[in-house]
């Protein structure tokens, strides 16, 4: 039905300025920023994090909508990244994983782990999985289906000697981690219907690692281990469609300035603005076909082969990326525009191999707008900030720098957080597309997710605290007149 105003609804809506949550999910989840005091740190070392997060490159209920609380921080001087805390088993252990769209799998750390972390620089407690010690954990045989669809994505190797279903993840950095399948509960809080219900669970797959090397094995930045958001069938999201349990779509809009934060729901984001391009087919990655590039609105000489997707080249959307990376026959063009533009105004240095220039004044006043163009039209837009970096100050110039990094050798192109940040971005899964939006990601937004061609559940989205809870029918009502009034538009709500 559609929203009345009664009176009083400005000093309503100050009174409850938290997420917006009506009949069911999606889910908002608030992305929390640390800022550890520490010293800026060279591309090349951020280069490095990356390219061992690209080695890895390999929610909501029907019922109430399902709430991580996300932790971290994304500053690429920091070295930071984001991640959660889940619940496995029975009785609930917590452990702390890190968010990773480049990849399938969510696997912890099991006891007896060799090379496993006990420590953390991140400041949390470190957990141990013991499928053992929880009544309902199971393991998974090869002739489990479950592990059937692992093996044909990838995500799972069988052994003949034990009949155990398994894996074993090398990353490109040299690090790696391998261990075997397990099945138990997956423990989540769920906000149904205005109030927060914190005993809902669901079966899932996870991995339980054995083994770990390399970076993996380090304190400095450890977790109990990394949560998948990749589409194939052993991600998390594909196991709770799969059940009805969640839509199969997420959506995420991280803040770029200081305060850091943002926005990760389980749902599409609705924005008025929002271009979508379609996922290539069949591809374990969320790729993109990347058409063109322009700056100030010329296109740049770059055969559109170079973007081609195959079995080692393309163009990837991948939130666990610090910087951006551009295959050579790309990045070169790309450079030349940028340093064709402002050689009026300033002075290109190399340090290190890095283009970068001395600045005295804005960037926003001297470098130009950037276009990344794909396929269905959508085009991304770039401001300075978006492929810039600053490195240092020498006197009282400041050094920024070319964040988009050159990939020698094979033709990939990798967008990460230095692109996405302060913009919309929706993964369609079903709809096998990806969307986005510039946006103030500090700003709350409209979320739709859909379970059926004839219900739609709408939630006005900022940013949930534990705290953010709808208590009644009559604060329902409100809610739905907050919205008609700041939001200028009609939400139909099917009341049950």
């Amino acid at each position: 039905m559609a929203a009345s105003v009664p009176a009083g609804i400005l000093i309503a809506a100050a009174l409850f300025p938290a997420a917006l949550v009506m009949c069911g999910f999606p889910a908002a989840l608030k992305l929390e920023r640390a800022f550890p005091t520490g010293q800026r740190v060279e591309l090349s070392q951020l280069r490095a994090r990356d390219m061992a997060r690209h080695g890895r490159m390999l929610q909501s209920s029907s019922n109430g909508v399902v709430d991580f609380l996300v932790e971290g921080t994304y500053d690429p001087y920091i070295v930071g990244l984001y991640f959660t805390k889940v619940h496995l088993g029975n009785p609930p252990r917590e452990f702390y994983v890190q968010i990773d769209t480049g990849s399938d799998v969510l696997w912890v750390s099991c006891s007896s782990c060799n090379g496993c972390p006990e420590t953390s620089g991140l400041q949390i407690q470190l957990d141990f999985f013991d499928p053992r010690s929880s009544s309902t954990a199971s393991l998974i045989s090869c002739s489990d289906q479950r592990c059937s669809l692992g093996v044909q994505s990838s995500d799972a190797i069988c052994s003949s000697q034990n009949n155990q279903c398994a894996y074993t993840f090398q990353y490109g950095d040299g690090s790696g981690t391998s261990g075997y399948y397990v099945s138990d509960f997956l423990h989540f809080d769920v906000i149904l219907r205005g109030s927060v219900t914190t005993n809902s669970s669901a079966p899932i797959v996870f991995g339980c690692s054995t083994s770990q090397t390399g970076d993996l094995t380090k304190s400095d930045r450890a977790v109990d281990g990394i949560f998948g958001f990749g589409q194939q069938a052993m991600s998390v999201i594909s196991q709770l469609s799969s059940q009805g349990v969640s839509p199969k779509v997420f959506s995420h809009c991280l803040r770029g300035d200081d305060a850091g934060g943002g926005i990760l729901v389980f749902g599409e984001i609705l924005e008025p603005n929002i271009v979508y391009s379609p996922l290539v087919p069949s591809q374990p990655h969320y790729n993109l076909n990347l058409q063109s590039i322009a700056v100030n609105g010329q296109i740049l000489p770059i055969d559109p082969a170079v973007f081609a997707t195959s079995s080692n080249q393309g163009t990837i959307i991948d939130s666990g990326t610090t910087l951006a990376y551009l295959a050579e026959e790309a990045y070169n063009p790309f450079v030349s525009a940028i340093t064709n533009v402002v050689s009026q105004s300033l002075h290109p240095v190399l340090p290190k191999g890095n283009q970068c220039y001395l600045i005295t004044s804005s960037v926003t006043d001297i470098f130009p707008q950037v276009s990344l163009n794909f396929a269905g039209g959508a085009s991304l837009i770039l401001r300075p900030q978006d492929y810039l970096l600053q490195q240092n100050s020498i006197g009282n110039s400041a050094v920024w720098c070319i964040g988009l990094q050159k990939v020698q050798g094979r033709g990939i192109t990798i967008l990460g957080d230095l692109v996405l940040k302060d913009k919309i971005f929706v993964y369609d899964l079903t709809g096998q597309r990806i969307g986005w939006a510039n946006y103030d990601c500090s700003m709350s937004v409209n979320i739709e997710a859909t379970m059926s061609a004839e219900r739609s559940e709408y939630v006005n989205a900022g940013q949930l605290s534990d705290s953010s809870s709808v208590q009644s029918e009559p604060y329902k009502e409100l809610v739905m007149s907050v919205i008609a009034l700041l939001m200028h538009i009609s939400l139909v709500v099917l009341f049950l």
